[in-house]
């Protein structure tokens, strides 16, 4: 198996970045057994704001789900993405637009591309890591 290596942010800085609320979801899934679903669902469970992003569905969680981060009119402070590695880049693209704090790619997701564009506009890049892991990690 293929060791991918982690951002190298301290457990200070996760636990600052986990204190952030306001959770945009790229490609959060209305399939409960996908790690795109019961995620955000776990945040969501434990006091953030999700936001649901997925062309496909119209709700999720009873949520309103919107097609792309663009048309979410509230402040973001991170961006979570479920997307393949190889199709990180336009998403970063377009959530840079937003100005998140952070951009949170999650379990098995690097794309160096994108996180070096995200870091040169001053946002936090997480890599490899799980929102629910590490918030069940640290607190």
């Amino acid at each position: 198996m293929l060791i991918m290596e982690q951002d190298e942010h301290t457990d200070e800085q996760i636990r600052d970045i986990l204190s952030l609320k306001k959770v945009a979801v790229i490609g959060m899934s209305k399939d409960s057994i996908k790690a795109a679903h019961y995620v955000p669902k776990y945040l969501a469970d434990n006091g953030y704001d999700v936001m649901p992003v997925n062309p496909t569905t119209d709700i999720i969680l009873n949520k309103k789900c919107y097609s792309s981060v663009s048309e979410i009119d509230d402040e973001i402070e991170i961006i979570d993405i479920f997307r393949p590695s190889d199709q990180v880049l336009p998403f970063v693209q377009e959530a840079i637009k937003k100005k998140p704090k952070v951009i949170w790619l999650q379990e098995g997701i690097h794309n160096f591309e994108a996180e070096e564009l995200a870091r040169k506009e001053g946002i936090k890049v997480i890599f490899n890591r799980c929102m629910l892991a590490e918030h069940q990690r640290l607190y």
